[in-house]
């Protein structure tokens, strides 16, 4: 099987791409570290959680629907117990699985972080896109990106 080379302008696509994230991702992740709060990947778990029918996923659910990829999601799941944050209860439809239910303390925990991580998105994306039309252009882009092959 023969695969044709991506093109210049397909490699520069991929590099801005890769760029943009790094460099947006470590300024949001600073924002939220210079208000004392806890990394992004906590507020993707607990929103996930929050959105979840009964605020509770299986594990692998949860691995599935972060934002952010996280191959350590059990151990992510570990701090934030400790934390108070999330608790572990038995699958009534696995009895050897387990469900991840937000508590309390982690759905305010989420508010808490939801105004600066906001602000950091327009300060470090909305702002530099041209308009609405370009946002929803990018969005389109980055959803067919996103998409199996």
């Amino acid at each position: 099987m023969s695969e044709t080379a991506p093109s210049e302008a397909v490699i520069r696509a991929w590099t801005g791409l890769v760029r943009a994230q790094a460099r947006v991702l470590g300024a949001v992740e600073a924002e939220l570290k210079r208000a004392g709060l806890p990394p992004l990947a906590w507020y993707d778990v607990l929103r996930e959680l929050q959105r979840a029918p009964g605020g509770r996923l299986r594990p692998h659910e949860i691995e599935r629907r972060l934002l952010l990829a996280q191959p350590n999601v059990s151990r992510l799941i570990d701090r934030l117990e400790h934390a108070g944050l999330v608790q572990r209860c038995p699958c009534p439809e696995d009895g050897r699985g387990q469900h991840v239910a937000i508590t309390k303390a982690g759905r305010a925990l989420r508010r808490r972080m939801w105004p600066v991580y906001r602000a950091a998105i327009q300060r470090h994306l909305g702002a530099r896109l041209e308009s609405a039309r370009a946002a929803e252009t990018l969005a389109a882009l980055l959803a067919s990106l996103a998409e199996p092959a």
